[in-house]
């Protein structure tokens, strides 16, 4: 069950798409598996075959690592990013409670502090493995922590719903908009035209 060996797939993201391997039974309990810094889902190429083969391991990508497709240019990689990247294969592979094997800044989206996945998604995680682990405990008040975790759940929540109900826009080049094509399909009453001096103007 080398590189090779292991199936591949990739599921859909508003930027492009998530890249995964996957090893063992589909049928088995599922095992999220998160990479390092700057590392890819291959790290996990010799490990995997030494573990459990009745579980159903998926090895993703994060965004602009391994074969997943980098964020949109100005768009930066914070670690929050990757918490929401995880609810997106989740949801996508229909998960209601998993387990999460995370090495060295994996551990640190998947783990036990404020910013993390299990801290604020906790009724979706059975096991958290931790490997190399390097992330301090963030250090808050109850009321405090309990409250952030609050609004990080529901900005994730409230995004990829948002993202859901939307329907695939077509985005105009500057000069079609400037030449007036295709104005059948522009709200006049959201759209605005950018010109060259950095200025904005309503076309309404």
């Amino acid at each position: 069950m080398g590189e090779d060996a292991a199936p591949r797939m990739k599921l859909a993201v508003p930027w492009g798409h998530i890249a995964a391997k996957l090893w063992g039974s589909r049928q088995g309990p599922p095992v999220l598996c998160l990479h390092g810094w700057l590392d890819n889902a291959n790290s996990f190429d010799r490990l995997i075959p030494l573990l459990p083969k009745d579980f159903h391991y998926v090895a993703m990508d994060f965004g602009g690592h391994g074969l997943s497709s980098h964020y949109s240019p100005g768009l930066p990689y914070y670690q929050q990013n990757f918490v929401i990247e995880v609810q997106r294969v989740v949801a996508a592979l229909k998960w209601n409670r998993f387990s999460i094997m995370g090495h060295s800044f994996g551990e640190g989206v998947c783990g036990h502090y404020g910013r993390s996945y299990s801290c604020t998604f906790p009724e979706m995680v059975d096991k958290l493995i931790l490997l190399d682990r390097h992330f301090p405990l963030l250090l808050t008040e109850p009321t405090e922590s309990e409250n952030l975790l609050t609004y990080k759940r529901r900005m994730i929540e409230h995004t990829l719903q948002i993202e859901a109900s939307q329907k695939p826009q077509r985005v105009l080049s500057p000069e079609e908009m400037l030449q007036g094509q295709s104005t059948a399909s522009i709200s006049s009453a959201g759209t605005c035209l950018c010109l060259s001096s950095g200025s904005c103007r309503p076309t309404s």
